[in-house]
């Protein structure tokens, strides 16, 4: 628990700011562009001294990251959450219950284990990149783009 606590009291937000740059918004933009699904990237370094306290794990967090950036506010419920906590070194996929009907979990944990693997090797960037473009093609897969493709959802990533 001291460890834990140490990681995310200590974690640096200069770190945070150059492993995670603009490109991934971009990449998020053209991504959407060949699906009706709504992706969102949100990165923290750390939890709030209260959440470390109960214990909490990076995927309640990822679930409450999901529900306060309305992810699951989407018209075919086919948002999902690429969630990174850094402090833990940690990932997570939250699916929205419309492509949760196509993907199973096991397929979202492949997507997260591969980022984990290329954040372990120190590429962020990369790992991102491949990240957003594999959620990228489930959605395209079971919900591909048609004429009409509103943005629903910000594509900036959450950064904090």
């Amino acid at each position: 628990m001291l460890g834990r606590l140490l990681r995310h009291v200590f974690f640096p937000q200069v770190r945070l700011r150059r492993a995670f740059p603009e490109a991934t918004l971009k990449a998020i933009k053209a991504a959407e562009r060949t699906h009706l699904g709504e992706i969102r990237f949100a990165v923290e370094s750390a939890l709030e001294p209260g959440a470390l306290w109960r214990g909490e794990s990076a995927r309640e967090r990822a679930l409450e990251v999901f529900a306060e950036l309305h992810v699951w506010d989407t018209e075919r419920n086919n948002g999902v959450l690429i969630y990174v906590l850094l402090a833990d070194r940690d990932v997570e996929i939250v699916a929205d219950r419309g492509i949760a009907r196509h993907v199973d979990d096991a397929r979202w944990q492949a997507v997260c284990e591969a980022l984990r693997q290329s954040y372990a090797r120190g590429e962020f960037l990369a790992g991102s990149l491949a990240a957003v473009e594999a959620a990228s093609e489930l959605l395209a897969r079971h919900f591909p783009a048609d004429g009409d493709n509103p943005n629903e959802l910000p594509d900036r990533p959450l950064v904090r």
